[in-house]
């Protein structure tokens, strides 16, 4: 809240800073998945902000507590530690496949920022028209007893349109340069181009969230289009001694078990069609070793770190031998999968690309079974 009693965004520096916190304390791990910990520091009372925080710490909570979603009881006594199986880590087949993806690179983006604008003003030109903005009334009777508070609702008024010269605008402006990081130039520009500023004086919030949403999925989408990875240097690795050093853990209800062919005695899995693509590994004699890769393999994206799912050595025709990452999705058609997922594969494909050196280099595949994979290579 600002002093007037208005609302203020939070920024992008002070949102990042936020969730380098979340992170850091264990919260939310490399791909911003929500952890059990966060769970159970909001339903115990004990999730705290750092100080600069404090005065946010309702309205954080209130939005963690609908993105965390129910916490998930599990049983401590099946919680086990997850340890490297020597035979396949210290193989001559892991390190060859080791050698091929541990190298880290750095990434740069080149793109035409004319071009840029010209598709954000059409992007936002052609997004979904937006209804005026409506009232509705709703009455419940509220009951309370021992369980709680429980309301039953008894009536509901029809939608009431409320005139545009009813509603006090926002400074539209300044609150789309805070959410898409452009120049306020440039976002007069978009908007006047666009012609769809009439809608932004029938329902102010709701034309906002979608220029929000459209510049940033078009600026999402181009970046990643312009970007190129390099190879830092031979020094910059992962060194294949942090599957040893590095603790991994799970829960008997989420590990395949009795693996062999995995880099780790177990396979933590984090869906069903993880499990099964783990069990078909095991199971097709062309798959010689493999591993899930864990959290702390990750590859920079102007979105954050991106964890691929997989690192598997594949021997055809008895002889020749395949080095692959492979990312494991429930579709492989690209309008099926989230814009921040084709972004992550997009630029994993561009990072093991530069990562090519010598005969036989590891490429990266996306796929949904291991029959498919091996039927694609």
């Amino acid at each position: 809240m600002g002093a007037d009693g208005a609302t203020v965004p939070m920024g992008v520096n002070r949102s990042e800073e936020m969730w380098d916190y979340l992170r850091n304390q264990g919260y939310l791990d490399t791909k911003g998945k929500v952890q059990d910990s966060l769970r159970k520091a909001i339903k115990d009372g004990s999730f705290t902000v750092p100080e600069a925080f404090v005065a946010q710490l309702p309205q954080i909570r209130e939005i963690l507590l609908k993105l965390s979603g129910k916490l998930e009881i599990k049983n401590a006594d099946e919680r086990k530690p997850v340890r490297p199986r020597r035979a396949v880590l210290d193989s001559e087949e892991f390190k060859a496949l080791w050698d091929r993806i541990k190298h880290k690179t750095t990434y740069r983006v080149e793109f035409d920022n004319e071009k840029l604008i010209n598709q954000c003003v059409v992007a936002v030109r052609n997004a979904p028209s937006i209804a005026g903005t409506r009232l509705q009334w709703r009455k419940a009777d509220l009951a309370i007893g021992r369980a709680g508070v429980e309301a039953t609702e008894t009536a509901t008024a029809a939608p009431v349109m409320i005139s545009e010269r009813d509603v006090e605008l926002p400074d539209l402006v300044t609150d789309l340069q805070d959410k898409t990081q452009l120049t306020r130039r440039t976002i007069v520009r978009i908007l006047t181009e666009s012609d769809r500023l009439d809608d932004f004086k029938r329902n102010p919030q709701k034309f906002i969230e979608l220029v929000d949403k459209t510049i940033n999925l078009t600026k999402q989408s181009f970046i990643v289009d312009g970007i190129k990875y390099q190879r830092i240097g031979d020094e910059h690795y992962y060194a294949q001694e942090l599957f040893e050093q590095e603790e991994l853990t799970g829960y008997l209800k989420n590990m395949v078990m009795d693996t062999k062919k995995s880099v780790f005695e177990h396979v933590v899995y984090d869906s069903g069609p993880e499990a099964r693509f783990a069990e078909d590994l095991e199971k097709n004699e062309a798959v010689k070793i493999y591993a899930k890769l864990p959290g702390w393999f990750t590859i920079p994206t102007p979105l954050g770190g991106y964890n691929p799912d997989w690192a598997v050595l594949v021997e055809r025709d008895g002889a020749e031998r395949l080095y692959l990452v492979v990312e494991t999705k429930s579709s492989l058609f690209d309008f099926d999968l989230r814009d921040r997922e084709k972004a992550n594969i997009a630029c994993g494909k561009a990072h093991f690309k530069a990562l090519e050196r010598g005969d036989n280099p590891a490429k990266f595949k996306k796929t949904t079974t291991v029959e498919k994979l091996l039927a694609g290579i």
